[in-house]
This record gives C-alpha cells, sequence and structure tokens, in this order.
C-alpha cells in the first residue's frame, strides 16, 4: 500500500514512518522544510505544505492512504504558525485534495480533550478539523492520542531536565491533577494496524497508556528512572501562577501557555475503549518505557 505520511519529521511522525517501513509499506513523506529531508530516510520525499493546496496534488498522485499528523502544541502568530491554519485548514486541505485525487483512507491525529464545549483554542480547533473529517466521505479513522512519551519527546524530558538542573522542582497547583502517558511506539502501532483494518472505518479511538499517574506521581517515576532517591516539590498556587503564565506566555523560551496550563489542569486521561483490543496492541508500562531514555 503506498501512504502519503504528513508530519513526518516530526516526533510521532519518525515512529509512523519507521513502523510503516517495517511491515514494508511504500510511503511518500510530505515534508515543506528541505533542509529535513534526511530524517526521513527509506521514503519517498514530495517537497510540499498542508496550508498551500496548489502543493498537495502531487503528492497525493497514486497514493492509496494518507495519514495526517500536522499539528503544534504552541501557537506562534507573528511567524504565521496558528492552531487554526495548522490544525482546521490544514485538514481541510488535505481532505480535499485527498477527494480530488481519489484517495478515499484518511488516518487522522487529533488529540485527547478535543470535544464540542473544549474550553482551549487547541482543542477547539482540533474538534473543528474532526468534524470535517467526518464530514468529508472518506473512509476516515480518527485517533485521539493522550500526552505521548519516547525517547524526543517534550514533555517527560523536559520533567527529566527539570529534576536534573533544580534541587527542588516547582509544580503549578497541587500537582494531583492526572495524566495517562502512552508510548509512541503504541501510538504509531495503531495508526499502522488500521491501514489493513476495514472494522476501524468511521470510528475515533481514545488511546491513553495502561496506567494513570498525578502529575506528582510522574515527577517521582522520572526520579526513579533517572536514579534519584527522592524527588523534593515545591507546589506555586494556582491562583498566583495563573496571571504569570497569562503575562509571560508571549516569550518563545517560556515553557508554558495559558492552554496549556488549562489543558493539564483538564487532566490527560481517557477511557481505553476499543483501542488496544482492535490493534492488538500490548500497552508499553511507563516506567520500562522512560528508562530507555531519560538518562
Amino acid at each position: 500500500m503506498k501512504i502519503l505520511l504528513t508530519g513526518a519529521t516530526g516526533f510521532v511522525g519518525q515512529e509512523v514512518l519507521r513502523t510503516l517501513l517495517k511491515v514494508n509499506h511504500e510511503v511518500r513523506a510530505l515534508i515543506h522544510n528541505q533542509s529535513k529531508i534526511k530524517q526521513v530516510t527509506g521514503a519517498e520525499v514530495h517537497i510540499g505544505d498542508t496550508t498551500r493546496p496548489e502543493s498537495l496534488t502531487e503528492a497525493l498522485a497514486g497514493c492509496d492512504a494518507v495519514i495526517h499528523l500536522v499539528g503544534i502544541i504552541r501557537e506562534y502568530p507573528h511567524r504565521g504558525i496558528t492552531f487554526q491554519k495548522l490544525h482546521t485548514e490544514s485538514t481541510r486541505n488535505m481532505l480535499e485534495t485527498a477527494k480530488d485525487q481519489g484517495v478515499t483512507r484518511f488516518l487522522h491525529m487529533s488529540a485527547n480533550g478535543t470535544r464540542a464545549d473544549a474550553v482551549t483554542n487547541y482543542h477547539k480547533t482540533k474538534w473543528a478539523a474532526e468534524q470535517l473529517v467526518r464530514q468529508s466521505g472518506l473512509d476516515w479513522t480518527i485517533f485521539r492520542p493522550s500526552l505521548i512519551y519516547g525517547p524526543s519527546d517534550q514533555f517527560i524530558n523536559m520533567l527529566a531536565a527539570l529534576i536534573r538542573k533544580l534541587p527542588v522542582v516547582p509544580v503549578i497547583g497541587d500537582g494531583k491533577y492526572r495524566l495517562q502517558p502512552v508510548s509512541v511506539k503504541d501510538v504509531a502501532t495503531g495508526f499502522v494496524r488500521a491501514l489493513d483494518c476495514p472494522e476501524s472505518i468511521g470510528q475515533a479511538y481514545h488511546c491513553g497508556g495502561p496506567q494513570v499517574y498525578s502529575y506528582d506521581e510522574l515527577l517521582d517515576l522520572v526520579g526513579v528512572a533517572m536514579g534519584k532517591k527522592k524527588v523534593y516539590k515545591l507546589h506555586q498556587p494556582l491562583a498566583m501562577m495563573k496571571p504569570v503564565v497569562a503575562l509571560l506566555q508571549s516569550i518563545p523560551q517560556f515553557p508554558m501557555t495559558s492552554d496549556q496550563l488549562q489543558m493539564l489542569l483538564e487532566e490527560n486521561i481517557c477511557e481505553q475503549g476499543d483501542w488496544e483490543k482492535t490493534f492488538a496492541i500490548k500497552l508499553q508500562k511507563l516506567p520500562e518505557g522512560i528508562s530507555e531514555y531519560v538518562n
């Protein structure tokens, strides 16, 4: 099967590419930055941009399916990088061009917490993109992963860096809000196996790991994986931190935005449903997964 893979140079995209190649799919990687060609070894490369429809026609020609992974976790409006553009408009362009080229199978990356009454712009634009997929008339499948971890992730590696550098790790609020981290390898496996799974057509899957942890527990687990006996924490009052985050979020180096804080407090957990059963995934446990790379 010939697959067009968007977001192929990203954290999830590189793992999906490796998994596709292992089972002998033919992959055409859509990338917008020519300097990243070396990151997609083993795939045919097409230079294009999901926000420019005119660059997509040739990319989709002759393909049997699309795996659409393009997304961002933070906006940079002054550079034209927005949730609306990269989540919603990008998806619309991919869907319309896929239909024009006769590509009927469409696998789409959304996010856990995406819903009609979402509070954050991140989730609102993800929801709008999902609706476009549902209404497309294509044979679609939607995946909604929770927090994804793996060797080049941002979140777990950020926690490890804080533990490594600081004697006391600052925590916003009480640290009891929960997360359900899922391995990038398991997420990639779900995408690839869906290609040969007709029963997944027209379905949306929540993708979470096998265990739920509070933020404080997650810090402790990362500390253990790094060989630390104890991670000391300083809990910062939420009422004090919300305005600080709102004030500093426009600075690119500041590690959090108001949207990200809201999503953290909303928690990132899900009911598994049929995801791991449908695709026969043996979910990796977090302590085993992070021990491979946090040191």
